[in-house]
């Protein structure tokens, strides 16, 4: 690049400030940090909507690192103290947070030239004064800002001369870049309107195409100025004299508290001997090599309060009830997290690798990721807050970028074509792909020779992707550091969640900066394991410790769940594909069942066969060499994790374990340069270790394509120990374990319907709510049976539930439903809630479900008055009258699962469908096996429509997608235009249809449908009913 310096001034903000930084250095460019700051109006803390919604632009750059940190404040307290539709600041904080800052006077939206441009030039002078005041003579500058295409530039550029000369403010000259290329002007404007939610042809939206605004050559910039040549001389002088250098690479943590005369890694030794005592590992040589060879280095790398800050917190957590995961990632491979109790496992029974994790010759931050409960994940910030102090706790940004179908579908928006024809291509375009990739795709490629639009939408979409779009909260990310954290990057709060504080800089730019980052990972399978444990205790008054479970003893019951399929709610191996593996493979062990979530994965999957045929002698299992055998038999000869490549490495080639992990590092993330000269090191290792030339060769050609599916043992053996927990609980009290499953899954009705047909697998029984034994969520009541909570009824809130079960509390069961409404008195019992209670079931108990919906008018007039008594009886002391039903009625069942559907999100006491399968069986598909056919097929199906959703083509024709439901499933059906015109009239959501459609393919099954027909009143049509029932 042509550049001797660059500066960065984004609106508001630093996000990008650490990356541009780095860049710029490796390109041989002086990066200027600085920031075009929102200024207040009035004071930051004011908030009067058409006075302080507006706010002035500010250029402001750091000189050095006084001044970067002063920004950094800045910044902060822009967002923490001044949000108002902007981060702004005031000229309070300006004048409080100066120093070290060069000041511009902005863009068009400045102050000073919003004063100019609105024709007051005295005004716009004597801020002029007032900036100089807050910054000072030497830093304070007149910016010009010139793009020769805008009207009031050159307005703006005519009166900032004379106000230079009449103040004698220098100027400087500065261009605006929004974009690199002038070819990018227009997919720029397209993204503004797409952050604007607007399409291009609005009229009332910002566009900036009215000039160019990408990276101007230095040529451009000497002919915009050059009647002002000083100002450009200016701009040069500001750039020698930024002096900012930001400390990368350099690892910053907090202190550790610790005991009197004893550093951080005499400290660390201590507890690592005391825990290879507490292992009963003090007379195993191995265990003790590993120790003092893994402390040498932790020694050597400087990390021994990172160890013990780790140990600190996973030791509060499981002091304080809060389960903890025995490991996550590379961390378990090693011995003194083992020994520190930071992981439950010994990483010498499982040949985990300690390099994998920390590599002693490429010094990088360890990463150490907890598994946590994920409903109690706040109380463990809420420690680290008062051990570290809350100024040096931090959640960390992540940004949000523009998904490949994400961009298709906001492109499209933007040029202004229909949902329906943008949808048509979106939906072709799998998740996971590029759009480059998912253009290469033969149903892709199709439609865009249909329509030369769509070739439009895919190549402007190919230039946002991967934009950033926006600024979220790291699910798992936060930073510690040794001091305030305002110190090392700008703070905000998260987006829609002012109670909490995060950092600017995502976890990338914090690693760089050397910060302490940890992940705390909520993992919703330990919520579940330990509300299991509470159950089984408080059930069978058995208190079982995890620890002492030997995954490696053969548990019959146990390994049964995974050799019979029955792996609903079981950790890592739910789903269809991974079942079929586990009823194959029939783990019976710790090692194969890591080796099984290892290998079923989009690479190694293809493997699963040759790894069963081995397993069960139907297939030899033959090594390149006899040195390959100790490394690869525990997985049958087939190679799997990246642990067993650097094995290889080592024992084959001479490769020390710091130069193996490098190879794992080259292989695993493609990098050719250093790739190349690792695979001739290889091959020459072996050659020296006594392998043929060929041999090594072919050895090489071998574990190449590793890289594209080589998985973490010390992850997988991990996940294989908490899968085994949960399949153990299920195994031996799987009520229990259902149970404690339905109580974390919230009000996600597709989770609840599998868990419960999984209850219902093992016999339980599933009872609907009750007023009188519903507690807020799901309950075991008697030796088999799963209650409805009161809280999985919609329309209920969490309020009005305590407030019910306070009241059963205080004085016992509720004797009807005149009782009820005397007694619970509270303002969210009202019309809708009232009427939901009712048509869910809960006073069944008390009178017929149709009794109580037939007089639910005449009820709720009885509520207001029973209400409006309290208030009254202690005025007048006046007699109550009592409720009479005025009106009996039976409802049909069908109508009973139709409220059952509405407020349960499932069909309870029965299924709408029930009869139908009897009568139509054999003449029908199941839905669950129309998933699993071939695309292609004609089939017919028949089940209740669930939801409709009506869209409009690019030419406004109506078309439709259903959601039909059997017993056994759920699948989309596509209603094309001249299908849905045909049959529109007969749609009605709740009713029961015959279709007959073609198989098509998206991510999943689905069906488009050539005929249907409403079956719903079949016993009435006997003509109809014939007519199916021939039909085969």
């Amino acid at each position: 690049m042509e550049y001797d310096a660059l500066a960065l001034t984004d609106h508001g903000n630093l996000y990008g400030a650490i990356e541009f930084y780095k860049k710029a250095k490796a390109l041989g460019i002086k990066p200027l940090i600085g920031v075009e700051l929102y200024v207040a109006r009035r004071r930051r803390f004011d908030r009067t909507p058409k006075i302080d919604s507006k706010s002035y632009h500010l250029t402001v750059l750091a000189e050095n690192e006084k001044g970067y940190k002063n920004l950094l404040r800045l910044i902060s307290k822009a967002y923490l103290e001044g949000f108002y539709y902007k981060p702004r600041v005031d000229k309070e904080l300006l004048g409080e947070f100066g120093e070290g800052l060069i000041v511009l006077s902005g863009c068009p939206n400045g102050e000073i030239p919003r004063l100019i441009l609105e024709g007051n030039y005295n005004e716009a002078k004597k801020k002029v004064y007032e900036y100089l005041e807050i910054f000072g003579k030497d830093n304070f500058f007149l910016e010009v800002n010139y793009h020769p295409n805008l009207e009031e530039a050159k307005k703006l550029k005519k009166a900032l001369i004379e106000l230079s000369r009449e103040t004698n403010i220098p100027l400087v000259a500065t261009y605006d870049v929004h974009y690199v290329y002038p070819e990018d002007r227009d997919v720029h404007d397209i993204f503004l309107a797409i952050q604007q939610g607007k399409d291009l042809e609005e009229e009332d939206r910002l566009s900036m195409k009215e000039d160019d605004f990408s990276l101007a050559s230095k040529e451009r910039i000497w002919e915009l100025y050059q009647d002002i040549p000083q100002s450009i001389e200016i701009t040069w002088e500001i750039a020698q004299r930024v002096n900012l250098e930001i400390e990368l690479g350099k690892f910053k943590f907090p202190k550790y508290p610790l005991p009197e005369n004893l550093t951080e890694f005499e400290f660390l030794k201590k507890l690592t001997f005391e825990g290879l005592e507490k292992r009963g590992l003090t007379n195993d040589s191995k265990a003790k090599d590993r120790v003092n060879y893994e402390l040498s280095v932790i020694e050597k790398t400087g990390f021994a309060g990172y160890f013990l800050i780790v140990q600190d917190i996973v030791k509060w957590a499981k002091k304080n009830g809060i389960m903890v995961g025995v490991g996550r990632g590379s961390a378990a491979g090693s011995l003194v997290s083992y020994l520190l109790e930071i992981t439950e496992i010994n990483p010498l029974k499982y040949d985990l690798l300690f390099e994998r994790f920390l590599n002693p010759e490429r010094i990088e931050m360890p990463d150490i990721d907890i598994d946590l409960c994920d409903y109690k994940r706040d109380l463990v910030f809420d420690y680290l807050k008062e051990k570290y102090g809350q100024e040096s706790f931090a959640q960390i940004a992540t940004f949000g970028k523009m998904a490949s179908r994400a961009a298709v579908r906001d492109i499209g928006r933007a040029l202004g074509f229909s949902f329906s024809f943008v949808d048509k291509l979106a939906r072709l375009i799998p998740a996971k792909l590029s759009l480059e990739e998912a253009e290469e795709l033969n149903d892709v490629q199709k439609i865009l020779k249909e329509d030369k639009n769509y070739k439009l939408i895919l190549d402007y979409a190919k230039r946002v992707e991967n934009v950033v779009r926006h600024v979220s909260v790291h699910p798992s990310g936060v930073i510690i550091t040794p001091g305030p954290i305002i110190e090392y990057t700008p703070l905000q709060f998260a987006p829609q969640d002012q109670s909490r504080v995060i950092t600017q800089y995502d976890m990338n730019a914090t690693g760089e900066l050397g910060l302490l980052k940890m992940d705390f990972l909520g993992l919703r399978n330990l919520s579940i394991i330990e509300d299991a444990l509470k159950l089984i205790e408080e059930r069978h008054k058995e208190k079982i410790n995890l620890n002492d479970l030997n995954p490696d003893k053969f548990d019959e019951e146990t390994y049964k769940i995974y050799a019979e399929g029955k792996t609903v709610g079981v950790f890592q191996v739910e789903g269809k594909g991974m079942t079929n593996a586990l009823k194959m493979i029939k783990p019976k062990n710790v090692e194969e069942l890591a080796a099984v979530i290892a290998l079923y994965r989009p690479g190694p999957v293809k493997l699963i066969p040759n790894y069963v045929k081995r397993k069960y002698n139907q297939e030899p299992i033959e090594y390149l060499h006899p040195k390959l055998e100790p490394i690869l038999s525990v997985t049958y000869g087939i190679l799997i994790y990246q642990e067993q490549l650097m094995r290889i490495a080592t024992d084959l080639a001479g490769f020390t374990q710091g130069e193996a992990d490098t190879l794992r590092k080259a292989i695993a993330k493609k990098k050719i340069d250093l790739l190349q000269s690792l695979k001739e090191k290889l091959i020459q290792g072996m050659i020296k270790n006594g392998i043929e030339p060929g041999l090594a060769q072919k050895i090489w050609e071998w574990i190449e394509p590793f890289g594209q599916y080589g998985f973490n043992k010390s992850h997988a053996v991990s996940y294989a120990f908490i899968s085994f927990y949960t399949a153990y609980l299920k195994g031996k009290y799987p009520l229990e374990f259902i149970n404690a499953c339905l109580l974390h899954e919230g009000r996600d009705v597709e989770r609840i319907y599998v868990y419960l047909e999984e209850a219902k697998s093992y016999g339980f029984k599933i009872l609907p709510p009750d007023i009188n034994e519903s507690d807020v969520n799901f309950k075991i009541t008697g030796l088999n049976t799963i209650r409805f909570g009161l809280g999985n009824i919609k329309n209920v809130g969490l309020n009005l539930i305590e407030a019910i079960l306070e009241e059963r509390r205080k004085n016992g069961h509720f004797k009807s439903l005149v009782d009820f409404l005397k007694r619970v008195r509270h303002k969210d019992l009202n019309k809708k809630s009232l009427e939901s209670l009712i048509k869910a079931g809960v006073f069944d108990r008390f009178h017929p479900r149709g009794t109580l919906i037939a007089n639910l008018e005449s009820i709720l007039e009885y509520s207001l008055k029973v209400k409006d008594f309290q208030i009254t009886k202690s005025l007048f002391g006046s007699k109550q009258e009592e409720f009479v039903f005025l009106r009996k009625l039976e409802i049909p069942k069908l109508e009973i699962y139709r409220y059952e559907k509405e407020l349960l999100g499932i069909y309870l006491s029965g299924h709408p469908f029930e009869d139908f399968d009897k009568l139509l069986r054999g003449r029908i598909k199941k839905i669950k096996e129309v998933l699993e056919m071939e695309e292609g097929l004609k089939i017919s199906l028949a089940g209740i429509l669930n939801s409709l959703e009506r869209k409009l083509t690019r030419d406004k024709k109506p078309f439709a997608y259903l959601e039909i439901e059997d017993l056994t499933g759920k699948i989309e059906v596509f209603l094309p235009p001249e299908i849905y015109e045909q049959y529109f009239e007969i749609l009605k959501e709740g009713r029961i249809y015959y279709i007959v459609g073609t198989i098509r393919k998206k991510e999943k099954n689905y069906l488009t449908a050539d005929l249907l027909t409403d079956i719903t009143d079949l016993n009435n049509n006997l003509k109809l009913k014939e007519r199916l029932l021939q039909t085969r």
